[in-house]
């Protein structure tokens, strides 16, 4: 069986994946990868190979999706299966660099669970789950056991990650794309771009969904993933 390594995105726990590692589990070891230390995306990357598998299925949301590409550059022989949920390959849009700094800043001056619920609904979900209580419940407890400064390095990694599209097309190993029809953090048109560009990549756009495709829509997303890595 193939190991199976899957890398949680900004302000996410191992929580992220749970409805995914008992879905993968018959098909694997599933690893759920730790982005709270290191300050780049490059650094991430690094120690996560530390630890890793010889080779391995990798599977990353979002910030782990660039961590992910990042992976493949590093060490493009021990990957022998990739999925991108909800993610993208360009770097950051100039616009987005004041935003997240402004968000940095708020959690450190004042009640960061607070502030959780009120930013995270509107931008991580599609507009039928902004008012479920028990999806906000596990983001606001994923972020607060990430905390405030590992937030704030993943963000500063985030602003300073490297354009992935130059390498998209030596992607060489069956790959997903994996997207929710209403994520506006990261639109379909940019995981159109993905697939478009990696040879041997399948879509999925996945309805009535946000950027929280993992946890908003688990069982679509439970049903790509075995496809993927049963493919």
């Amino acid at each position: 069986m193939t190991p199976i390594v899957l890398i949680p995105g900004l302000l996410c726990s191992a929580e992220v994946f749970a409805p995914q590692v008992t879905a993968l589990w018959p098909y694997g070891p599933v690893t759920i990868a730790s982005t709270l230390k290191g300050d780049t995306i490059a650094a991430m990357a690094r120690n996560i190979l530390a630890t890793a598998p010889p080779r391995f299925a990798l599977c990353g949301i979002s910030m782990g999706g660039y961590i992910a590409l990042e992976i493949l550059r590093q060490a493009p022989e021990r990957v022998v299966k990739l999925a991108l949920l909800d993610t993208c390959a360009a770097p950051e849009a100039p616009e987005a660099t004041p935003q997240r700094r402004a968000l940095v800043a708020q959690a450190r001056a004042g009640d960061f669970g607070a502030l959780l619920k009120q930013v995270l609904p509107p931008i991580l979900f599609h507009p039928d789950h902004q008012d479920d209580e028990a999806l906000m419940e596990i983001h606001v407890r994923m972020g607060l056991m990430v905390g405030v400064e590992a937030m704030a390095r993943q963000q500063e990694a985030i602003i300073a990650r490297a354009d992935s599209r130059p390498h998209l097309p030596s992607i060489a190993v069956p790959t997903l794309v994996l997207v929710g029809d209403r994520d506006i953090l990261t639109p379909p048109d940019q995981s159109e771009e993905l697939a478009a560009a990696i040879p041997h990549a399948r879509l999925e756009v996945v309805s009535i969904c946000g950027h929280a495709s993992t946890l908003e829509q688990p069982e679509a997303v439970n049903r790509a993933l075995i496809d993927w890595i049963v493919g």
